[in-house]
């Protein structure tokens, strides 16, 4: 039988209404829609439609007979390795890393450096709730797309998130056209639909090709969603994306009463765990600055994490009976004591 290239075809799956209200009308970004399903099933079929045109799939070859042959499915692995000293690991070779896939070893097809493009959009918080660095927040975001946007091969997107999910520029790779977005923010208003905000941007980044990295730049504050964490983190590993935070609690509270010691309490807190578990689930990392160096900082080091992560490539074949099952990714670096591996916890298989 011959082996067929995959086809991942990414499902948005529906989130659970948990309140009554009725919020403002909704920007170009969609929305899931409303079901009843438990937690980490998707339910709908359906991919919502977005601001710009998604690639469409080319169907897989058949054999003589007309039939397809062979499925497999492509699961693309970030990988970014840190030693004792933080600094990243960049002399690896495929042979010095160990994949294994709910606890069974497993083939690593192929492993390619930072080279390949880039999809982010970033996530800005536009809510009252960090109305106090605002303008300096801005800028680092700014600075931070110069740095990491290579106009020849990565696109960036920019949303807003308070009470609704705005998505303020589609894909772009002018600098300009962000620039010009983020200066015509309007004033920070209204609540935090954080984690609504993040399934959107999940779903729009699933149609494309390329890494998919989510910024989210807030105080992981959420007061307005209808959606959960779990469904929150299953769009992310559904999509194939990456998370990284800026966590703006203690710079805004730095900015509002010059203390760098912070005043944690139970939202707080909670927000700081929704946060890591963004990051923790999809490889990325969260950063908590306290001044503009800091902020700076973080920026900088999103980019360089960026720019020098390895891609694994991992071929998963016949998985017609694990279909819309979650496979737990385990890897390590042979050999190498004391190193660091930042990359997903799983994936789920595709329904076809």
């Amino acid at each position: 039988m011959r082996l067929v290239l995959p086809i991942l075809l990414l499902t948005a799956f529906s989130v659970a209404a948990q309140s009554g209200r009725v919020k403002p009308a909704e920007s170009p970004t969609p929305k899931p829609k409303a079901g009843s399903s438990p937690v980490y099933v998707p339910t709908n079929n359906d991919r919502p439609r977005v601001a710009t045109p998604t690639p469409t799939p080319t169907p897989p070859p058949k054999g003589d007979d007309g039939e397809i042959t062979v499925d497999s499915t492509l699961v693309p692995i970030p990988v970014t390795v840190i030693d004792t000293s933080g600094r990243a690991v960049t002399n690896l070779k495929i042979s010095d890393f160990e994949l294994k896939i709910d606890g069974k070893k497993a083939e690593i097809s192929d492993l390619s450096r930072s080279e390949t493009p880039i999809r982010l959009a970033m996530l800005f918080d536009n809510s009252s709730s960090v109305m106090i660095a605002r303008e300096f927040e801005k800028e680092a975001a700014l600075k931070f797309f110069r740095r990491v946007i290579r106009p020849e091969k990565d696109l960036a997107a920019l949303y807003s998130v308070s009470t609704v999910t705005r998505l303020e520029q589609a894909f772009t790779a002018e600098i300009s056209s962000l620039t010009r977005a983020i200066e015509m923010f309007p004033p920070p208003v209204g609540a935090t639909a954080l984690l609504d905000g993040v399934i959107d941007a999940a779903n729009y980044l699933s149609g494309v090709p390329g890494r998919r990295v989510i910024v989210i730049v807030s105080d992981g504050d959420d007061t307005a969603s209808d959606s959960t964490l779990e469904d929150a983190v299953k769009s992310l590993q559904v999509a194939n994306c990456q998370v990284y935070v800026v966590k703006t609690t203690d710079f805004e509270n730095y900015k509002r009463t010059g203390s760098r010691r912070g005043n944690a309490n139970i939202r707080q807190l909670a927000a700081e765990r929704r946060m890591i578990e963004f990051a923790n689930q999809t490889g990325g990392s969260v950063h908590s600055p306290v001044d503009e160096a800091e902020v700076d900082e973080a920026f900088r080091q999103i980019t360089a994490a960026l720019s020098q992560q390895y891609i694994l490539s991992y071929y998963a074949d016949d998985e017609t009976e694990k279909r819309g099952a979650f496979r737990e990714i385990t890897l390590s670096v042979k050999d190498k004591p004391g190193l660091t591996v930042r990359t997903r916890k799983g994936y789920y298989v595709p329904k076809r």
